[in-house]
């Protein structure tokens, strides 16, 4: 008496070919930021000087805050008034050294508009906004700021998500990129080997 094997044959799918990371994407990480064909975005750390050169102030420290969606700059004796040809208009005091009120700069701005602005306070404001030209490592562009007292806070200005988008990436490790202030001088010294 012979017995017959009877054998299924099962049909497997095909599955699609899975990507190889190269040794050098691998060592940079699976999730390394995308950088843009046209624009290459440039690093900077969580705290930077930058330049607000229509305002007067060679160099101010700012924090770069990625969790913020606008910007804000320390002003105090804030008033609006309507200027010339009906335009409405502000006018503010900086105090550009970090925990000091020497040097003051009274400064006069176009107001663009007013904001409700929820701090970490958990308080909603309602502040001037102005838009201005601001500079650092090396590019100069214009943002909008909400001007606000930060007497209390540790920097003097606020970089938000805003103003920084499709230019610039953090480095929350880093801290002054684009040069550090010349003691006892507004001016900056900047990094050996930086590229402008």
């Amino acid at each position: 008496m012979t017995t017959k094997k009877t054998t299924k044959t099962t049909k497997t799918k095909k599955r699609a070919p899975t990507k190889k990371l190269s040794t050098k994407k691998a060592r940079a990480g699976e999730h390394a930021p995308r950088r843009s064909a046209r624009h290459e975005l440039v690093v900077i750390g969580w705290r930077e000087w930058v330049a607000l050169p229509n305002l007067g102030v060679a160099s101010l420290k700012a924090k770069v805050d990625t969790g913020a969606r606008t910007s804000s700059l320390h002003g105090f004796d804030i008033e609006e008034f309507t200027g010339r040809g009906g335009v409405p208009m502000v006018s503010f005091g900086i105090h550009p050294e970090q925990r000091s009120s020497k040097g003051a700069v009274r400064v006069e701005a176009p107001l663009v508009d007013r904001r409700n602005v929820r701090p970490s306070s958990g308080h909603a404001e309602l502040r001037p906004v102005i838009a201005t030209e601001i500079e650092l490592m090396g590019q100069r562009w214009m943002v909008e700021l909400t001007i606000t007292s930060r007497d209390q806070m540790g920097f003097r200005m606020l970089l938000g998500r805003r103003a920084m988008r499709k230019r610039f990436l953090v480095d929350p490790h880093a801290s002054f990129l684009n040069g550090r202030r010349v003691k006892g001088t507004k001016r900056l010294k900047r990094r050996k080997g930086k590229k402008s």
